[in-house]
């Protein structure tokens, strides 16, 4: 079984500061991290190479020092990592980092890609399910746990608002994970000496021949018009009740406001 894994490198800070002339987000000069949700998802295939006997191979699409972080996965344990990086990437929206993605896992035949369901920066859900779509794969979001594999096919759990699904998917297939599905694991010692002699595959887009129109911030078809920090007008006084009482003010005023809006 060959496991692709879809991984970010984010800013490790709420302190977010946005680029007013185009919407992007600054990011020099602040610290990273492995994205929570992908951490778990490359946990989720190791505990799959460990059961069903398979090669994780993770991609990510990013700046150069993104080494550091597929240096740091070599460690936890995976086989292979691939960084696609090249300046007409930069200021790319879900859109066309998809594009990218999945022109780089069209290279290979995998039989499961696996990302988390979201970065903690744009908090968009969208990255997985699109990549799904340009390979032309079934896909599955929101699951919380790896029920089985059998006869080429992946049985899984997604969790929903307020049930559970189990799914049956025929492989070739991708599903995004909730950070809830398992624990990240720590670097091994011996990982961690090995690493330093494992090959980081760097491919630009000399190797990925795309339409340069299609990348980057003009070929992405999302457009931020305007980014602001909501001021706060009105302080509230806190009222200490009894829960009786605090339940009837809590349906009086969500009456009211819904008479306000019909």
């Amino acid at each position: 079984m060959k496991i692709a894994v879809l991984v970010k490198q984010v800013p490790d800070t709420n302190e977010i500061q946005v680029d007013k002339a185009n919407g992007t987000l600054i990011r020099e000069g602040i610290p990273t991290i492995i994205n929570p949700d992908d951490l778990s998802a490359v946990e989720v295939a190791l505990q799959m190479k460990e059961t069903y006997g398979a090669f994780v191979h993770v991609f990510t699409m990013g700046p150069k020092n993104a080494v550091n972080m597929l240096k740091e996965l070599y460690a936890r344990g995976v086989d292979q990592t691939t960084l696609l990086t090249d300046r007409q990437f930069a200021g790319s929206d879900t859109w066309s980092t998809s594009l990218v993605l999945s022109t780089a896992l069209k290279q290979d035949a995998f039989d499961l890609i696996i990302a988390g369901r979201q970065a903690i920066d744009g908090d968009t859900a969208q990255v997985g399910a699109q990549v799904a779509e340009f390979v032309d794969i079934p896909h599955v979001s929101y699951v919380d746990q790896i029920i089985d594999v059998k006869d080429k096919e992946l049985f899984i759990r997604k969790q929903e608002e307020t049930q559970f699904l189990k799914i049956k998917l025929p492989f070739p297939c991708l599903i995004t994970v909730l950070d809830s599905i398992a624990q990240p694991r720590y670097m091994n010692m011996v990982h961690i000496f090995n690493q330093t002699e494992t090959p980081i595959h760097i491919l630009d887009n000399n190797a990925l021949s795309i339409d340069p129109a299609l990348l980057g911030i003009k070929g992405s078809p999302t457009r931020v018009k305007k980014t602001f920090t909501k001021e706060i007008t009105k302080k509230q006084t806190p009222s200490t009740l009894d829960p009786y009482e605090a339940a009837e003010r809590i349906v009086n005023l969500i009456y009211k406001k819904a008479k306000g809006a019909s």
